[in-house]
This record gives structure tokens, sequence and C-alpha cells, in this order.
């Protein structure tokens, strides 16, 4: 099945036309939105695909969409219709900075393709199968019965692409292994993976809890909201503003939420820099070990996502940290990646640390395939 890919981020747009019986990558398209929003950039790209010259898009027989939040209401993959787009979109609240953008995919695609299946692959699905006492906030407990607040997680397109690919290269059974995955990118979290089924993750009821990230915060105190209401001369929606868009990397180092430019500057001794990637390590590190609890141990730690797969200095910075729990990785292989070893960057006994690409729109294209099938 030829399938559109479609991956509307935080800070980019991705799309990939992937033909799901070979794994052949037909074609792709990958921009960061630069002060643009997504409905420009898929404007461009759609008046591309309808050129007579484009081929991109032949064969066609889908369109698979990376949706952040489902709620309890999604737990798969779904086809997408009038109806359960109004109820993605009043999940919206809960990923402000990412459902309306993935919303916003899902009708520049089905205006562009009005006769092809619209499908929706959500980040939470893969999340469904944490146990209550993963899920559940030390909150009065009619708030979770009437009103389904509750831990989801997120990037779990990425996690369980990511922990399938490790599995493999570290010749672990599915159903016998453990494994921690760290997706680092614009947006960062954490995830137990115990036989392939995710057991605990970072985020929680929105994109907003857990690790540092490019402009969010992760995890604040809660009392500290009404003391930055009052500090900005502010009210609640502005207090939470703040801790998605201002916050993170780029509120720590007042310089950049992107952790490339930090990292260059960091090298020039910019102490705002220095103090974001400290800070951003070890909250990461102390997570991850944190995360081995409920795995009972531990067969693999998996970097991926853009900072995961390419920053060589965040990856040694936190497998330091890491260093009680036996946990290294060899200097050379880790300089290039892993390139040449699997992404392997240990280099003998131990527990094995590797490097995975992430390949969310290969994941995407699957579960939509998954389906389509499944409705005939």
């Amino acid at each position: 099945m030829r399938i559109l890919a479609l991956n509307c981020g935080s800070s980019s747009l991705r799309c990939a036309v992937i033909d799901t019986g070979s794994g052949q990558r037909i074609a792709e398209r990958h921009e960061e939105l630069g002060g643009r929003d997504h409905e420009a950039i898929l404007q461009e790209w759609t008046h591309a695909w309808s050129r007579p010259e484009c081929d991109e898009i032949e064969g066609l027989e889908a369109v698979g969409h990376r949706v952040v939040h489902g709620g309890e209401s999604f737990r798969d993959a779904s086809i997408l219709t009038e109806e359960s787009l109004d109820r993605l979109d009043a999940l919206s609240p809960l990923a402000p900075l990412h459902n309306p953008a993935n919303i916003a995919g899902i009708r520049a695609m089905k205006a562009a393709f009005p006769a092809l299946p619209q499908v929706a692959v959500f980040d939470t699905a893969f999340h469904h199968t944490l146990p209550p006492h993963a899920y559940l906030y030390a909150l009065p407990f009619d708030l979770y019965q009437d009103h389904g607040i509750r831990r989801f997680g997120f990037h779990g397109i990425s996690h369980r692409s990511a922990a399938r690919r490790a599995q493999r290269r570290l010749g672990l059974e599915a159903g016998n292994s453990r494994i921690l995955v760290a997706h680092l990118g614009n947006g960062c979290s954490a995830s137990a993976i115990r036989n392939g089924r995710s057991i605990d993750t970072t985020m929680g009821a929105t994109p907003l809890e857990g690790l540092v990230m490019g402009t969010r915060s992760g995890n604040i105190d809660p009392g500290l909201f009404s003391t930055i209401a009052e500090a900005r001369k502010t009210h609640l929606d502005g207090v939470t503003e703040l801790l998605n868009r201002e916050s993170g990397l780029l509120g720590l180092s007042e310089l950049s939420g992107d952790m490339r430019e930090l990292e260059a500057a960091a090298l020039r001794g910019h102490a705002g820099a220095l103090r974001a990637i400290e800070v951003f390590t070890y909250r990461l590190a102390r997570t991850l070990a944190s995360l081995v609890v409920p795995l009972g141990g531990l067969d693999g730690l998996v970097f991926t996502g853009g900072i995961g797969e390419n920053s060589a200095e965040i990856r040694k910075r936190t497998v330091d940290w890491l260093a009680p729990l036996g946990l290294a990785i060899d200097a050379d292989r880790n300089a290039v990646h892993g390139a040449q070893n699997l992404g392997l960057l240990h280099s003998g006994g131990g527990t094995p640390v590797l490097v995975v690409a992430s390949d969310e729109e290969a994941s995407i294209a699957e579960e939509t395939a998954e389906a389509l099938v499944g409705q005939d």
C-alpha cells in the first residue's frame, strides 16, 4: 500500500510517501517552521503536488497523520471522520503546541485528496499499556473517574519504533526485553519498555510534563503557578504559555531553545548555554535512572530524535551521570554516532547503549495500513 505519512511537529513539518509492502521510501519532504506556520508550508506542498510533472504522489492510496493527543477515546490508529475531528479538536487544550497543527494537516490533506482515506496515528496510543499505578495522579479520584484526568504519555510512535529496532539489533526477544528509550528533540520524553510494551513514561496528561525541552519546562513544583502569575502579572493561561513557549533550554540559557546553537555557544564559554546543557543532561539522567525501577533491570538504553541521534556531547554527559548504573560508552564510537557499529556506542561488556534513527513516518505508514486492512 502506498501511503503519504504526514508529521506536523512543534518545530518542523515532515512527510514521506512510503510503500508499506516493500518498505521503500518513494519521496520525502522536510521543512523547519522558521517563523512560518504549518498551513503555509502545506499550501506550498499541495500546490507542488498538483503540478502535472510531479510524480511524488502517484498511486497514493491513503494519508496517515501523526496526532499527538488521542485522550482515552483513541487507543489505536483511527480512520478520520468529521465527528472524530471534532473530538480531536476538543483535546487541543491538552496539547496546544501540537494538536492544532495536526488537525490543520488533516484538513489540508482532506482538501487536497478528498477521495483518499485519512487515518490518525496517535502518540498516546502506545502508552495505553501503562498500569494504573503509572498513569494515575495523586489527585481526588473523581477527577480521573469523572473527567479523565490522568497521565497519557507522548512520542509513542517514536518510542515504539525505536524499541523494536533496538530489540532486533541486540538480538532480544520481543517478549523478553527491558529497554529505556530517550526521545530527545525540541520535545523530549523517555519511556520504560518491557517486553515491547510501554510501562512508564515521562510525559503526562499533556506534553509539558517530564524532561527539560526546547521551550517547555518539564516538571516544576505546581505551587509555583501562583508565584509565577504574581511575578509576571499574568493569569493561568499566561503561566501555561510561559511554561510551553518561554521555558526549557530557551529559558535557562536566555539564548536559544535549539541544542545545536547552545552547544556552539557553550564551546565559546557562554554561561547560559552551559547552564542549560548541565540542567538538561542531569534531569535526563536522573529520570532514566528512575525508569529502571519499573523495568526491573536493563537490557539497553536507546537515544533517538534529533538531539539523541546527533549530539555526542549530550549523550556523553548523560551517560557520565549514569555511571553508577554501570553504563559507559566508547568515545570514538560516540563521536560518529555509532556509525559502522549498528549504532552501538559501547565496545564490550556492560549494558548496551545505542543510537537508533527515528523514522516516525515509516511507523505512521505501517499503522495506517494496519488500520485500513483491519477495516476490510
